[in-house]
């Protein structure tokens, strides 16, 4: 159960860095006020983010655990309004999402 550990620390640090919260349940991971939605996934998971996402207003942003996943993330948002981040938090590519 390696990736839930991966899940669950990138979640923390995304909230330790920006604020928000967790929502285990269904729908987004992190919900951030005034900043936007983040969903947390895996390599193997990514392709989900982006239905997960849809209808979420304002800036929303797939968070990938490892490498593979931000990678695999730039691959399948380009083009879109998702945006991406890596297992930091840091913003690898910007959401052009309007609130």
């Amino acid at each position: 159960m390696g990736e839930n550990k991966a899940h669950k620390a990138t979640v923390n640090r995304i909230i330790q860095r920006y604020g928000g919260e967790y929502n285990p349940q269904e729908g987004a991971d992190v919900k951030i006020p005034f900043f936007g939605t983040v969903e947390v996934e895996t390599d193997k998971t990514v392709s989900a983010a982006l239905a997960q996402l849809q209808g979420y207003r304002g800036a929303v942003y797939v968070a990938g655990t490892n490498q593979e996943a931000v990678d695999k993330a730039l691959e399948l948002t380009k083009g879109t309004t998702i945006g991406v981040m890596d297992n930091k938090g840091d913003i690898i590519k910007q959401s052009t999402r309007r609130r």
